[in-house]
């Protein structure tokens, strides 16, 4: 519950799954408010080959939210896609709110600073990394499947540019499955920040940072790495009985069969930053700008059908590992 009588609406079947300690696993929504295009995406032959189930004639973002939550109903768990509709924090939407927010006309992008005034103001808005991450741990969900989280943005020391993502991470009792943080970033001071912050970092199937839609940068090297949704469990269990109230990280690379080249990337995104320069867009605007500017290039298609498998696989992976989480013994000191 927030403060002031402000209440977590919880869908039943999500508070059904909490209590009775079945497994849930969290879903922002910047992505169908702010992360992919509105548009149909036919995609790539080999793109419908690897995820038949896409729905070309549905928009991206839609098309997305709906395999997400298929994916985790498949593996076992429950999907609670978090956002705020008309002032009313949600934690699991209708069929009727994913569609609406998919095409809402003016959604607010919502990170921790904004849900006070997203609630008092009655507003609709999709739920950022930070966001969605303290609202599923006050709910009590403990697992959360996202895209690439933020971190520290290039021109750091001019700017003073830190998603709120990762403070909001160190004092959540979540763990975080992502595609580790956005290439656009900078991403060795973003890696140095998570080590400062006591945020435990775990490379699924890797020993490297991932990039989000790029292949991982092999001169960034984790410090811990795990090979199965089991043992990320049982690493999380561990971390809780410790450190019951702070979260956790597991990265897995994306796809390799839909990697986009890292060099052309940072071409596209080079310009896109020039873009932003000279429209002075700042702060939470940046990231959705250059996201728009990158699906916009010629290499864009390829981008958006990465960010897509991107997330089928952590949705998956988050699932797995939910699934794992409940078959553990309750550690009456776990959060």
């Amino acid at each position: 519950m927030f403060k002031q009588n402000q209440k977590l609406n919880i869908a039943t079947e999500v508070a059904d799954a909490i209590a009775q300690r079945r497994p849930v696993v969290a879903l922002e929504s910047t992505l169908l408010t702010h992360g992919l295009p509105r548009d149909p995406r036919a995609m790539s032959a080999s793109f419908r080959e690897a995820i038949p189930e896409w729905q070309a004639a549905v928009p991206a973002n839609l098309a997305t939210a709906r395999m997400m939550e298929s994916i985790v109903r498949s593996e076992g768990a429950v999907p609670a896609t978090i956002a705020v509709i008309d002032g009313s924090v949600c934690v699991g939407l209708s069929a009727e709110q994913l569609e609406r927010l998919a095409s809402e006309s003016h959604p607010k992008k919502l990170s921790v600073r904004d849900l006070g005034v997203a609630v008092a103001k009655q507003q609709t808005g999709g739920t950022t990394v930070a966001a969605t991450t303290a609202i599923a741990g006050r709910a009590g969900v403990r697992v959360f499947a996202t895209g690439g989280i933020g971190g520290v943005h290039r021109g750091w020391t001019v700017s003073m540019d830190m998603s709120s993502d990762l403070f909001t991470l160190a004092l959540s009792p979540v763990l975080v499955v992502c595609a580790g943080a956005k290439v656009l970033l900078d991403l060795p001071t973003t890696l140095e920040v998570l080590e400062s912050l006591g945020i435990p970092t775990i490379g699924f199937r890797t020993e490297f940072l991932p990039r989000f839609t790029v292949a991982p940068d092999r001169s960034l090297r984790l410090q811990h790495a795990a090979e199965s949704a089991g043992e990320v469990a049982h690493i999380a269990s561990a971390h809780w009985n410790l450190q019951p109230m702070h979260g956790m990280l597991v990265m897995q690379a994306c796809p390799e069969a839909f990697a986009v080249d890292a060099e052309a990337t940072e071409r596209h995104l080079a310009r896109a930053l020039d873009e932003a320069s000279a429209q002075n867009v700042r702060g939470a605007a940046v990231t959705p700008f250059l996201l728009a500017r990158l699906a916009a290039c010629e290499d864009g298609p390829k981008m958006v059908e990465a960010n897509v498998a991107l997330l089928q696989a952590n949705a998956r992976l988050a699932a797995q590992v939910a699934v794992s989480l409940c078959t553990l013994p309750i550690n009456p000191h776990s959060p």
